[in-house]
């Protein structure tokens, strides 16, 4: 309990009960609580025995990675430890570039102390004559780089001692399949500096186009392929934000590589996705202090509107007619599209919602490919946790026939499946823009189990991904059922 009424989630309620208003502030502490009961989480660092094997491994692979940070008059501590982390690495081909806008000497004078001392040369130290930015100041580090991949590390955090060995593992994987990754991220956690232990593990998924677009999941450790990076940089007009508008930038020009030759039936190629690649480890510890974004969301709220702004401006260049907004949630993002998804985006094939059931508990909707329902017996009124993915719109592998919505080309397989006529009924959606009318096949005439429901669910899910077309869960889409 008592690292839930800390002040920074004091003040974090707080800013969510003014914005919110008091039922979901009410909701949003409770699930909190949940959540805090059922914190077993322990971060493990891989034993020397472990680090050892990974020098032996890797020591023949050939990709240089460009570690760039931009320092700003950074505590001396944090950046000592953040430089530590970097030359503790088990996979030694790296560079360190530390790109310095601070008006005073602390930074140098550390960074040299280091370099002195260990006579390591693999560290660059650039003093900037002026402040250019988050943005601007990254980039004179990228122009530094001469790497295969250029890795974006903040200079108050660290990473742990295996990132490298495990980012230069999975290029070398992918290489050996005939695949360059363009881009590649881990998983992460928190690391409270006053408490000096780690939480909030983020355990992220593989890439999500649409999950994307409702959050930067992506965020930390995120290492970009070095021609990629300094052709597109970073920008300032998205400072604070900027990796998500960088995240963003790649994977539009992933699709605009491949959209022209892998089209079948209107639907779009998704074979661009296979250069974005999840390591499903915890690589990243971000640091949580007083003036940090981990510790208090409301202390970089410009940063929340750059990232709509991104994700704006990343849903124009698709040539989409939306309206992005922000969500309950500070940094998460909700697209309105007009007149509907399908109209929109061709991309996408199927549009289904969450089931209920009497206890108001998520009981159908999103499924994997197995058949698992995501969120099973989660509230309605819960967001599935910190990173609220159970709120949010994303691609999954299917969703429930009986709260599905179908674009022309698939209402042939549903006939085919169901033995029904295509016919069609209302539902009323609700969204924070209002209540609107969206048309769902209607199964009414169809009584075949829990166990039939979901397997037609699936079958249609995998019929929309043979014919290369999106399968997008929408939470807002929400009906009863016994």
């Amino acid at each position: 309990m008592s690292r839930i009424l800390t002040g920074s989630n004091i003040r974090k309620t707080g800013h969510y009960l003014k914005k919110n208003g008091i039922l979901h502030a009410y909701y949003a502490v409770r699930e909190r609580m949940e959540e805090a009961k059922r914190d077993d989480y322990v971060y493990c660092a891989p034993t020397e025995e472990a680090l050892e094997a990974q020098r032996r491994e890797s020591a023949a692979y050939p990709y240089l990675f460009s570690i760039v940070v931009p320092a700003y008059e950074t505590k001396e501590e944090f950046l000592r430890e953040m430089i530590d982390s970097v030359r503790g690495q088990s996979y030694r081909k790296w560079e360190l570039i530390i790109v310095d806008a601070g008006g005073s000497d602390g930074v140098e004078q550390a960074v040299r102390e280091i370099m002195d001392q260990t006579g390591d040369t693999r560290m660059k130290y650039r003093r900037l004559t002026d402040n250019q930015g988050i943005s601007g100041n990254t980039n004179e580090g990228i122009a530094l780089a001469a790497g295969d991949y250029i890795a974006l590390l903040d200079h108050d955090d660290f990473i742990t001692p295996d990132a490298l060995y495990h980012m230069a593992r999975k290029i070398q994987e992918s290489t050996q399949l005939g695949r360059t990754p363009a881009l590649l991220y881990s998983d992460e956690d928190k690391y409270d500096q006053k408490e000096k232990r780690y939480h909030s593990p983020h355990r992220k998924q593989e890439f999500n186009l649409d999950l994307m677009l409702s959050n930067n999941y992506i965020c930390h450790f995120m290492a970009v392929e070095a021609g990629l990076m300094k052709r597109l940089k970073l920008r300032g007009e998205y400072d604070g934000a900027q990796d998500y508008d960088l995240a963003l930038r790649v994977i539009d020009s992933l699709r605009q590589q491949d959209n022209v030759t892998g089209r079948q039936g209107g639907a779009e190629s998704v074979r661009w996705q296979e250069a974005i690649v999840h390591i499903p480890r915890i690589l990243y510890h971000w640091r949580c202090h007083e003036d940090s974004t981990s510790e208090n969301t409301a202390s970089k709220t410009y940063a929340y509107e750059a990232g709509r702004a991104a994700v704006a401006e990343f849903c124009r260049r698709q040539g989409w007619e939306v309206a992005v907004g922000h969500s309950l949630h500070l940094g998460f993002y909700e697209i309105s599209y007009r007149p509907d998804i399908l109209t929109v985006r061709d991309d996408v094939g199927i549009v289904g919602g969450r089931l209920l059931d009497g206890r108001r508990r998520i009981c159908g909707g999103a499924y994997d490919a197995q058949g698992r329902c995501l969120f099973e017996g989660l509230h309605r009124e819960y967001s599935g946790g910190m990173m609220h993915r159970a709120v949010l719109k994303q691609d999954c592998a299917a969703v429930d026939v009986r709260c599905m919505q179908l674009r022309a080309e698939l209402r042939p397989v549903f006939t085919g499946l169901t033995g029904l006529p295509y016919q069609e009924r209302s539902i009323r959606v609700r969204s924070k823009q209002g209540t609107q009318e969206m048309r769902i096949a209607d199964v009414s005439a169809l009584h075949c189990g829990e166990a039939g429901y979901r397997r037609l669910s699936l079958e249609m899910g995998r019929a929309a991904a043979n014919m290369e077309y999106r399968v997008l869960w929408n939470p807002a889409m929400t009906i009863r059922v016994p």
